[in-house]
């Protein structure tokens, strides 16, 4: 396993702390951690203001910084919460990627589009090394998309066998765009439920892949876990998310299994 990294869910609608407030938090309390979203919402947010506050996170923690956008909220009623124009919400995800880009490589940027326009707006002090900015999704248009714009692919709720025929139309999709994406930067978040997988990870991991076996989706014990993370690393991948499925996880117990269950495979 190559490594692990912490990784802040986007979900309005729960306890579940905001994801930029989230990193901010870890990252003064924390010298090494790498902290990312996994997956935050892109369209809806706005890119001179999202590229600035990702410039802040990596001005206080070079390098460990990690975000992963998406196209739309896991949970469909949260879309109000991200307000685009009818039907347009893939293109300003690709409008707003292209700008959140290129502020945070260029000192001042002019851009006339479709959804933003700038008129020599920058965003002050910028990263020294750009940031890697990773996508979701699994659909055949996300993939294309990772192919195409993205610096990384953070999957979820996929089956080995999935991830490693979504690497490859993304391997096929870069190539096609004259662009490589690196080889370890393809990762996934795997849910780990040590006390019982409650009926809404079940339900949120049949939704999505409703023809797949749930053990090839959820682990149900650190043992579980080493398996399917042991699957994932022959499918391709190299980076993983691990988070708790079971609700009332005891996260200081979680954190020790982890650390002795699964951190001896990164390396």
């Amino acid at each position: 396993m190559a490594s692990t990294r912490c990784g802040l869910s986007e979900v309005v609608s729960s306890h579940q702390v905001d994801p930029f407030i989230g990193m901010a938090h870890a990252l003064a309390r924390t010298e090494r951690l790498k902290v990312g979203t996994g997956v935050a919402v892109l369209p809806g947010r706005h890119p001179v203001r999202l590229a600035k506050q990702l410039a802040s996170l990596a001005g206080l923690a070079p390098a460990r910084v990690l975000p992963v956008f998406g196209l739309r909220p896991a949970r469909a009623h949260e879309v109000a919460a991200f307000p685009v124009p009818e039907g347009r919400r893939a293109a300003v995800f690709d409008e707003t990627l292209r700008v959140v880009r290129l502020l945070l490589t260029e000192d001042e940027v002019t851009f006339h589009g479709e959804f933003f326009r700038l008129h020599g707006l920058g965003i002050g002090a910028r990263p020294a090394k750009p940031l890697d900015l990773w996508l979701g999704g699994a659909a055949p248009a996300a993939l294309r998309r990772v192919g195409r714009l993205a610096d990384g692919w953070l999957a979820s709720f996929l089956t080995p066998e999935d991830t490693r025929r979504g690497r490859e139309a993304i391997e096929a999709a870069a190539a096609e765009a004259g662009r490589e994406i690196e080889a370890d930067h393809y990762g996934i978040t795997l849910a780990v439920a040590t006390d019982g997988v409650p009926d809404s990870l079940l339900a949120a991991a049949t939704r999505r892949r409703p023809d797949a076996d749930p053990a090839d989706l959820i682990a149900t014990g650190w043992s579980h876990a080493r398996g399917l993370v042991e699957r994932y690393l022959d499918a391709g991948l190299t980076k993983f998310v691990i988070r708790p499925g079971s609700p009332g996880t005891d996260l200081a117990r979680f954190t020790d299994e982890f650390t002795t269950e699964l951190l001896p495979l990164q390396n």
